[in-house]
């Protein structure tokens, strides 16, 4: 028996995987997670002793500690926390692999799709989806949650989301596919009856207006402040600054400011809220919209449906703006 100080032996560089005990992987993947030996053990049903026993044998096929104590509890070594990711992204891939799925019938399915997104493009994407869910697939059901920048990589590593829509950059992921969904541009909107804009909106006239600035997180320029302090122009008032998109036309119809609004925001409220809609009095650069997911799932038949269906919503979308009434546009300036 090797003593507690003596080093670990080292582990060569071909693994024989016929020799290694399935189920020692799932404890190493349970320990690995928790960082806790009981709560380990608890998660995958075994008892304090075997979870011990299990480390113990770990440590000695890895030639690695893998779990040592720190200040505030048991903490991962550099090689443990090399092999999480890669292990549970490999645990899940073998589960898929042995699960046995039926051919996916949207007519027939019953299944819920868990999608990421914010209000914005939940507002530009999700009638259109509901649309064809409801002529294709009535027994499939949405979940959609808010997404965060920083967790979304690896809700979608572990399959807790399906699907993220969003503008890139993608954070950093190993392991996840994009696809571009649409391009979005801008318009600038103000109230129907607003005091000072009537038929047109010049440069001039919209530096002198109060601002309504779009910043999900709470902080930060817009891309319009980006462009003003390039060319040297003043720097617009921002009089209210808010995190979620669907709050922003309400606020122009109910005050004299001016909102500059991704196009398809504005279409789907601005008739609601009477609003006069003008192009930005200087050019504001477009944006893409993509959707993102992981890598194992490129080849899922209910996966790959979900992603048509999608990218089919924009189209979808479209159409019934362009058939529903328009918004009140005035001339371009």
């Amino acid at each position: 028996m090797r003593r507690a100080h003596e080093t670990p032996a080292p582990v060569p560089d071909e693994v024989d995987l016929s020799g290694i005990n399935l189920n020692l992987m799932v404890a190493l993947d349970a320990l690995l997670q928790e960082a806790h030996v009981t709560r380990a053990a608890a998660r995958v049903g075994l008892t304090q002793s075997a979870m011990s026993h299990a480390l113990a044998q770990l440590r000695e096929l890895l030639g690695d500690a893998l779990l040592i104590r720190g200040r505030g509890g048991m903490v991962l070594t550099p090689r443990a926390q090399q092999l999480a990711a890669p292990l549970r992204r490999g645990l899940a891939e073998l589960k898929r692999a042995l699960k046995h799925e039926p051919p996916f019938e949207p007519a027939t399915a019953s299944r819920r799709f868990t999608v990421a997104t914010r209000d914005y493009f939940g507002t530009v994407l999700l009638p259109g989806a509901l649309e064809l869910l409801g002529r294709e697939a009535p027994g499939v059901d949405l979940s959609v949650l808010h997404v965060d920048s920083h967790t979304y990589p690896g809700l979608l590593e572990r399959g807790e989301v399906d699907l993220t829509v969003v503008t890139p950059p993608v954070e950093a992921g190993p392991g996840l596919r994009q696809k571009k969904l649409l391009t979005e541009d801008f318009v600038c909107v103000v109230r129907k009856d607003h005091p000072t804009v009537h038929r047109t909106l010049d440069l001039d006239t919209y530096l002198k207006l109060s601002h309504i600035l779009i910043s999900p997180r709470g902080d930060g320029v817009g891309a319009v402040d980006t462009l003003l302090a390039k060319r040297g122009l003043p720097p617009r008032r921002i009089a209210l600054r808010v995190p979620y998109f669907l709050i922003a036309p309400l606020a122009v119809s109910r005050s004299d400011y001016v909102l500059t609004a991704p196009r398809r925001l504005i279409a789907a409220f601005g008739e609601a809220y009477a609003l006069q809609v003008f192009p930005p009095p200087i050019p504001v650069p477009t944006f893409d919209i993509i959707q993102v997911w992981h890598e194992r799932f490129d080849g899922d038949p209910a996966h790959q449906w979900l992603r048509g269906l999608v990218a089919r919503a924009v189209n979808v979308g479209s159409e019934n703006t362009r058939s529903s009434r328009r918004v009140r546009r005035a001339p371009a300036s």
